[in-house]
């Protein structure tokens, strides 16, 4: 999807996350394959169960005991899969910024802001006490709190749902990481507190130039944040490309879905909202053919019986695994359709 290996930070290969059961084996992701390039936004989609936060698990090695993770996890040339837990740690501690789903519950209540900020540089950069305060100080005004000073005294329930995402970005970007994950940063929050989230890690992924990876269930927050796009479903990738191109030219039949359940600008009012018939399939009675043919009106016999590879376009940029795929549409539609869902 990017350029030379130079060029890429993060390199996932056939990635699995497989839960042991009484009834044996469950996978709940199956040979996930992409790349990230430095400096590049990725966005993760899909209807929740499609295995984006284990996928995003999986990369920080925060999945359960009884869940094992296979396949390759390249995070800067060092697979994170095959060594040792200390190694992983410390590189995940230095390269890599988590923001999780919900702040209300990610801040220790106990513990002052400044400390749960300069915890991590203390480790990994090996501050010192001043420093470290000094730092936190200054990330603490880079988020938009208004008085980081009285700030990193402060417990956190001294704050509101945004203010405490965005301490949870200034802790995230303490040790000056090369990716930024936020998984689903938004949930919780007002709509317009949500735009004043996600602008803030698009200006902050600029200024510092990181690869970021934006997880989320909501079209809209990846349509003009990130470069790259990957569609999950039924813990498998059923689609990826540059952002621009797959939201004009879906090819794959549950990302066109997908789009078509947005509301659109060009509609007339009250016009009835597209939904997606039937509910995701059960982890533990998967088809053994495409995940979404249950679901899929193009769907043919051989589709519920066979996993179809992934298809690449001319420029081996844009993936879709479909047998019966959106036909391509020309180049008038493709602009047209890119203008109403952006």
């Amino acid at each position: 999807m990017t350029g030379g290996d130079q060029d890429i930070l993060l390199d996932c290969e056939a990635v699995s996350c497989t839960l042991a059961t009484s009834r044996g084996p469950l996978a709940l992701l199956k040979d996930v394959t992409f790349r990230l390039g430095r400096r590049t936004a990725l966005g993760i989609v899909g209807e929740s169960g499609a295995g984006k936060s284990m996928l995003i698990k999986g990369i920080m090695g925060l999945t359960p005991s009884d869940i094992t993770v296979a396949g390759r996890i390249g995070l800067d040339g060092e697979d994170m899969v095959a060594m040792p837990e200390a190694r992983k740690r410390a590189l995940l501690g230095r390269k890599v910024g988590m923001v999780f789903q919900n702040p209300m519950t990610s801040l220790n209540p106990f513990v002052r802001v400044g400390r749960q900020i300069d915890e991590a540089s203390r480790l990994h950069l090996r501050l010192g006490k001043a420093e470290a305060r000094a730092r936190a100080i200054a990330l603490l005004s880079q988020v938009g709190i208004p008085d980081p000073q009285e700030c990193y005294a402060e417990y956190p329930h001294r704050f509101s749902g945004g203010m405490k995402q965005r301490i949870m970005i200034a802790t995230a970007l303490a040790c000056e990481p090369e990716l930024l994950i936020a998984d689903e940063a938004t949930t919780a929050l007002d709509v317009t507190v949500q735009k004043d989230i996600l602008d803030l890690l698009q200006a902050l992924q600029g200024q510092r130039r990181m690869s970021m990876i934006l997880v989320t269930h909501n079209l809209a927050v990846v349509a003009s944040r990130t470069d790259e796009l990957l569609v999950l479903y039924g813990g498998r990738v059923v689609e990826y490309g540059p952002t621009e191109r797959v939201f004009a030219a879906p090819r794959h039949r549950y990302t066109e879905a997908l789009l078509s359940a947005v509301p659109r600008m060009d509609e007339p009012a009250h016009t009835r909202l597209r939904t997606i018939p039937g509910r995701p399939p059960d982890p533990q009675d998967r088809p053994a053919g495409c995940p979404f043919a249950a679901r899929c009106p193009a769907a043919e016999e051989r589709c519920r019986q066979e996993m179809p590879g992934m298809t690449l376009d001319a420029d081996g940029r844009h993936g879709f695994a479909c047998f019966v795929p959106v036909p391509a549409p020309g180049p008038g539609a493709t602009a047209a359709r890119a203008e109403a869902t952006s």
